[in-house]
């Protein structure tokens, strides 16, 4: 695995979930915010204006991509100051924003203009979110191009046809074209920041060939022995050269780094899986099941068995 693919494996629970939703003018729908979750909505007929209180209406057209990785609250509406007649659609919360499955759902306007958004959401585990995702700002805003941006159309118009017209095996392709979306909404976000000069920050880090190549290798070995020196040593660098660069970049260490890498996906496994806590101890660098759990109290709080216990009676404990 590569950074970007491990970043929304490891936080993500539970399947994510998509709509293909009509509004017919004049109407404006409140989405409200939803800790722990990251939402997309991609505009795949007619216009719509997105509303905050924080900045300016900002118009949308037909292929536009919004992402909210932190599950900021929103509106969208038919026009930037919306009729004093025109229905607060306000979702309930056993939808929270997006159907808990694909579907198609028509909402109640009046006759005017069709506006037709795709709505995703991922629920996302707090305690295992990623630093890149934590760097991201609320809201990312891709411009329909599709020149530019061709995998990513070609992404929108699948996912659209799928959840519009669910069919044999809508149920399986659905999941993995929404995480195939959410890659290429990151990757060409993090290819389009301006990393000249920059010395700190995702995007620069992966925009950094030592870096990257040392990241790459904690992600798909993260049970080797890695030491400064080795990690400097698959960058092409000196160690001190390459601690430097690394902890200017990422804003924490190399070892510091793999530690967490390295409980996250303990804390992963332990949730997921049935595996004895000696095999997991293993699978994330740990000859010592008794070390392996005193690093994971240090991290999370609670003793790995403890943890898995606690967190599969009530997911939201910490």
């Amino acid at each position: 695995m590569d950074v970007l693919s491990d970043v929304i494996m490891v936080a993500r629970t539970g399947r994510p979930r998509s709509a293909h939703v009509r509004w017919h003018a004049p109407w404006q729908q409140q989405f409200a915010s939803v800790p722990g979750s990251a939402g997309f909505q991609v505009i795949l007929e007619g216009s719509c204006w997105l509303l905050s209180s924080q900045a300016a209406a900002l118009q949308l057209g037909v292929g536009d991509v919004l992402f909210l990785p932190h599950g900021r609250g929103h509106t969208l509406a038919d026009h930037p100051v919306p009729a004093t007649t025109a229905p607060v659609c306000a979702p309930d919360d056993s939808e929270q924003s997006v159907p808990s499955a694909p579907d198609s759902v028509d909402r109640l306007g009046q006759g005017g203009p069709a506006t037709v958004v795709l709505c995703g959401a991922y629920e996302l585990d707090p305690s295992r979110t990623h630093p890149l995702l934590l760097t991201l700002p609320d809201l990312i805003h891709l411009p329909a191009d599709r020149n530019r941006h061709p995998e990513l159309h070609a992404a929108v118009q699948l996912l659209a046809a799928e959840v519009g017209n669910p069919r044999l095996g809508t149920s399986a392709i659905v999941p993995a074209l929404l995480d195939t979306l959410l890659m290429y909404i990151l990757r060409i976000w993090l290819a389009e920041q301006p990393t000249r000069g920059s010395t700190t920050g995702w995007a620069a880090a992966l925009n950094d060939p030592a870096v990257t190549t040392a990241l790459h290798a904690v992600h798909r070995n993260p049970a080797a022995p890695w030491t400064v020196t080795k990690l400097a040593a698959e960058a092409g660098l000196s160690r001190a050269a390459f601690a430097r660069r690394f902890s200017a970049l990422i804003g924490q260490p190399p070892l510091g780094y793999l530690t967490w890498w390295r409980m996250t996906m303990a804390a992963r496994l332990l949730l997921t899986t049935q595996v004895p806590l000696r095999s997991i101890a293993s699978q994330v660098g740990y000859t010592s099941e008794f070390a392996f759990a005193n690093a994971f109290k240090r991290t999370h709080g609670l003793a790995p068995g403890a943890y898995r216990r606690r967190r599969r009676t009530d997911p939201q404990g910490q």
